[in-house]
């Protein structure tokens, strides 16, 4: 056979001597492995080049809180940050294992409902990072994605739990395990995006084919549980908009009233700006029903508001006054059955089931998915932010999740069934054969005169075949064995092995080759699963 070219099998060694590619030439030119035209630049080794990333990463987070912090210090009285320049340094270190979402314990209580906007710098950061490292470590293969991942997870964690130890003072008392873990986590998800879409960028293949690679049922669910989750977010965030233009008055005159002045506004603003993901998914839980605390003894829900004292931040205007509900709020009640509509319909048509009764099942299927989602976000959302009355902020995470899973599960379940029918009734038609189309296949395939003819050549011994088989049955059976015997002797041939249709897919969807022939007798190949 004729040889195919292929792309070189990479080397074992990935320690950092196999040159990256560089400008057209040839021969040892005046540059020299120093520089110039012809310079031969060094591929690092994967996990030094990731605690490089991650070390970078969490350096330039921590200068730009530290920054925001000393601002905040030269603008504010000196008593809220501390009287030196360390107790400013302590405080950007606690600053930005606030925003790994890493709470942290004070006299009386603890302190856990974090601004969710904050984590969005770290994440970013990493996402950066990761597609750095794969540009660093040019890694040939998508299998190598958890590797890198775990590159720079594993650094970022060190360096997470390190810092929790030096933000530790009398009052405030980081938690080193939430730091190792958040830490972690949170590096191996934007870190392993980054890399994964470096790697899709060099490779010409597009985003959106990733979930080609998943099965039908796991795809729809996905795709169900995301839209549904997402109008229950959008649903909130209008809450929230329409809540805060109604008391927009309100949060001008607390503004005032604190007087922040120039720098202190725009921190304020800030530090408003990144607790608006905590409100959407505050108005989101308002929306499902069980609503959310504002501290303890209080509940702001569609059954009535009791709030009482509120801490002096603009942003409680958005909050309704004490009594019956807003009309108005009451039409959000029906958005978490909608959104199950849209859940129950996308998820039947990615992966319709073959068996009617099913479809309902996968419905509310697609409801338990969106209720542990809004679980897990309610949980994030809210928590402690002191002792006493502060003890008890947010949404209550269980009641948001169960909710959830039984409105969106329900209408997810009936429109997923009416559109599973629907879809059948649609396609029946056109999958059924026409009438008459196999007797004229057959009418086509041999003539009326010749069928009949060897039907009635062959049917005396049509009759008389069963018993001469079982007499040769038994006559051929010692010989049968022996020739097994035989056979099971010999050695086994090794042949690659080969599927068709989703080798040819995989070839054609990462871009790869296979060489055949050639120098290499049994052939070679590459794959970057």
């Amino acid at each position: 056979m004729g040889r195919v070219s292929a792309p070189a099998r990479p080397s074992p060694n990935r320690g950092g001597d196999r040159p990256r590619r560089g400008s057209s030439g040839t021969g040892g030119g005046s540059g020299g492995a120093g520089g110039g035209l012809f310079a031969v630049e060094q591929i690092r080794p994967l996990y030094i080049a990731g605690g490089l990333a991650a070390a970078s990463s969490a350096a330039i987070g921590l200068a730009v809180l530290m920054t925001l912090t000393i601002a905040g210090w030269v603008a504010a009285p000196h008593g809220t940050f501390g009287e030196d320049i360390g107790d400013v340094l302590v405080t950007a270190v606690q600053a930005w294992l606030v925003g790994h979402h890493v709470g942290f314990a004070v006299p009386g209580g603890d302190v856990a409902m974090l601004p969710l906007g904050l984590v969005v710098l770290p994440g970013l950061l990493l996402y950066r990072a990761g597609r750095r490292l794969a540009r660093a470590c040019e890694l040939p293969r998508l299998r190598h994605l958890f590797r890198a991942a775990l590159a720079i997870a594993g650094p970022y964690a060190a360096i997470a739990g390190t810092l929790a130890l030096i933000g530790q003072t009398e009052a405030v008392r980081p938690s080193m395990v939430q730091a190792l873990i958040a830490g972690f986590m949170l590096a191996f998800v934007a870190g392993g995006a980054g890399v994964l879409f470096q790697l899709l960028r060099d490779k010409g293949i597009a985003k959106r084919r990733l979930l080609e690679l998943m099965p039908d049922r796991p795809r729809s669910l996905l795709v169900g549980t995301v839209s549904a989750t997402g109008a229950l977010l959008a649903t909130g965030a209008l809450l929230f908009v329409v809540g805060l233009a109604a008391g927009f008055g309100d949060a001008v005159s607390t503004t005032g009233d604190l007087a922040p002045g120039v720098v202190g506004g725009a921190l304020l603003l800030l530090i408003q700006l990144l607790y608006v993901p905590n409100a959407v998914v505050f108005g989101l839980a308002y929306a499902v029903g069980p609503g959310f605390a504002v501290g303890a003894g209080t509940i702001v829900a569609p059954t009535g508001v009791s709030v009482g004292a509120l801490p002096v931040f603009p942003m409680l205007a958005a909050l309704p006054d004490d009594g019956p509900a807003p009309v108005l709020s009451l039409a959000a009640l029906a958005v978490p059955f909608a959104a199950g509509g849209l859940g129950g319909v996308l998820t039947q048509r990615s992966a319709p089931a073959v068996v009617s009764e099913s479809a309902p099942l996968w419905g509310f299927v697609c409801g338990v998915t969106t209720g542990l989602a809004c679980a897990a976000l309610s949980a994030a959302a809210g928590g402690p932010l002191g002792a006493e009355r502060l003890a008890d902020v947010g949404p209550s995470a269980w009641q948001v999740g169960l909710i959830t899973a039984l409105e969106v599960g329900l209408a997810a379940a009936i429109t997923a069934w009416v559109a599973n029918w629907r879809y059948y009734r649609r396609h029946a038609p056109e999958a059924a054969p026409s009438d008459g189309t196999e007797p004229a296949a057959a009418s086509a395939a041999e003539p009326d005169g010749e069928d009949s003819r060897r039907k009635s050549r062959f049917g005396a011994a049509r009759t008389a075949a069963p018993r001469q088989e079982r007499e040769q049955d038994q006559t051929a059976a010692p010989l049968r064995r022996g020739v097994r015997r035989a056979l099971s002797a010999l050695p086994r041939p090794r042949l690659p092995r080969r599927r068709a249709a989703e080798e040819d897919d995989g070839e054609d969807f990462y871009g790869i080759t296979y060489e055949a022939g050639g120098g290499d007798p049994g052939g070679t190949s590459s794959s970057i699963l």
